[in-house]
């Protein structure tokens, strides 16, 4: 039962890395399950201490995901158009353009957006770039927070494999 725990847990781990960039997979709490698998095993002990600051992380990473990209689109002048289609356009991007559709697709969206709520040319790139901006600083410390649960995660199993195995 540990082996299949720890294979769990090490799907769960990339699946937080993958989630990092796909908005619909939570990709730190995705992590987060990576260790609380490995932490049921019956070989490591339960670090509760450990558990719970990494969980409220998570959380606080999964709440922030949704406010990082428009505070960036408020910060430059967006409206919420430009937000909406920030999102549309990170979606479509990644499914159909990958992988520079990721960067792209935000941006034309929200440049669309902008248009649509009636911006300036010059006002809708300033927040389209806001927007961008946002999403990718969202990113990234979803990717930095996922990074280190599977560093967490690999760290402890390393360090108990005799026992697991």
């Amino acid at each position: 039962m540990d082996i299949l725990f720890v294979v769990i847990g090490i799907i769960l781990i990339f699946g937080g890395i993958i989630g990092s960039f796909l908005p619909v997979i939570p990709g730190p709490i995705t992590s987060w399950f990576g260790l609380l698998f490995l932490y049921l095993t019956s070989v490591i002990s339960i670090n509760y201490t450990l558990l719970i600051i990494t969980l409220i992380i998570a959380l606080g990473i999964f709440i922030l995901d949704y406010f990082i990209p428009g505070m960036g689109a408020k910060r430059f002048g967006g409206s919420r158009y430009g937000i909406i289609g920030t999102t549309i356009g990170l979606l479509i991007g990644l499914f159909f353009f990958p992988p520079f559709g990721i960067v792209l697709g935000p941006f034309l969206g929200a440049l669309l957006g902008e248009f649509a709520y009636g911006a300036t040319s010059k006002d809708a790139v300033k927040a389209a770039f806001g927007s961008l901006i946002g999403l990718l600083s969202s990113v990234f410390l979803k990717f930095i927070v996922a990074i280190v649960y599977a560093g967490i995660f690999f760290w402890v199993f390393f360090k108990n494999i005799q026992a697991i195995i």
